[in-house]
């Protein structure tokens, strides 16, 4: 059902987009849509581009090639990556791709920048949880407290292409930061390749490139949280923007009535029970849209909407459980916010 209701808000995100192009003032093939559906870092991706179909197609088959290659490089669970080597490698410097050592300086910055609440180290205590298979476990203090010593991102050490940890039983968990740098690098590929218009959309992870073909921006669908049909919340419209989302309801189990979500406190081990259910960070690089919504979402609405509000270029919409909707600041001078539903 998780996996089912990730899909939805996805093809959500991407069916809202696809039908607002209009050709009256444009050519029939430069207003088609060429998408490609995948599945990697274990969600579903999609990729619309459009324009000339052969270059689009070439277009989608160089960057569906990148998001293996980043895939296999920077997945935890995947022996041979460049991540579970450094993980198993008991403390010992271990040799990577220069696109490992990018991503983890990335994460290492962010991570100071949070004052640790965002931690790329946080691979230990997200196992103990395992949200992608579990139905109802919840890990006992023990463990929680014992994984928690090791959360550390001063425990990451960089010397040039080699990577160690400097408490052997850290774990680097990129799951915060992977999808949005990833999508940076591709569409940083595709502008190379020529491509105007496009979505990049990795997991509810969107990344605009430029202006509709049209020339009007993209409207993006926020989904309403917990709706197992993908119902949107509220829309966004926006051009060459990254639009990223860290929500209760992407990946979590109920016990005894009580919500356990992905998003982990990393002082007590348990999820934040913050009164959130969403925070959507709106800004230019994908990557720092990714790691802001996690960051956001842990320091609460009080907090985080302060925080965002002192950041220049980033925005965001806060979601609370009562249904309620706070915005920061320049959301509707710089965004056409529509609301689509009154009520959870």
């Amino acid at each position: 059902m998780k996996k089912i209701r990730e899909i939805l808000s996805t093809i959500l995100i991407i069916t809202m987009i696809l039908p607002l192009f209009s050709c009256s003032n444009a050519s029939v093939e430069a207003d088609t849509p060429h998408s490609r559906t995948g599945l990697f870092f274990d969600t579903v991706i999609t990729i619309t581009l459009y324009g000339d179909s052969a270059k689009a197609s070439k277009r989608l088959d160089a960057v569906f090639k990148m998001a293996e290659k980043y895939d296999n490089m920077f997945s935890a669970t995947k022996g041979k990556s460049d991540i579970s080597r450094i993980n198993n490698a008991a403390g010992q410097p271990v040799r990577v791709h220069r696109e490992t050592i990018q991503i983890i300086r990335d994460a290492v910055e962010y991570s100071k920048k949070s004052d640790g609440i965002f931690d790329l180290t946080v691979g230990d205590l997200s196992d103990l949880w395992d949200f992608k298979n579990n139905t109802g476990t919840v890990p006992d203090r023990q463990a929680l407290n014992q994984a928690l010593k090791h959360v550390d991102y001063r425990n990451v050490e960089i010397d040039g292409n080699y990577v160690c940890l400097k408490d052997p039983d850290s774990m680097i968990d990129l799951g915060g930061i992977a999808k949005g740098f990833i999508a940076d690098k591709i569409k940083k590929k595709l502008e190379k390749m020529g491509a105007k218009s496009g979505i990049i959309n990795l997991g509810g992870n969107v990344l605009l490139i430029g202006n509709r073909p049209d020339g009007k921006p993209y409207t993006v669908g926020i989904q309403r949280p917990f709706s197992d049909d993908g119902t949107a919340l509220f829309t966004l419209q926006a051009r060459d923007m990254s639009i990223v989302t860290s929500g209760t309801y992407q990946r979590y189990f109920e016990k005894n009535g009580r919500i356990y979500h992905h998003i982990l406190n990393l002082s007590t081990g348990y999820p934040y029970n913050n009164g959130l259910d969403s925070v959507t960070i709106i800004t230019k690089k994908s990557t720092k849209a990714d790691a802001l919504s996690t960051t956001v979402f842990a320091m609460g609405l009080k907090k985080g909407l302060e925080y965002v509000n002192s950041l220049k270029g980033v925005e965001a919409v806060f979601v609370k459980t009562n249904g309620e909707i706070i915005k920061s600041y320049n959301v509707d001078r710089l965004y056409k916010y529509t609301k689509l539903k009154k009520n959870y």
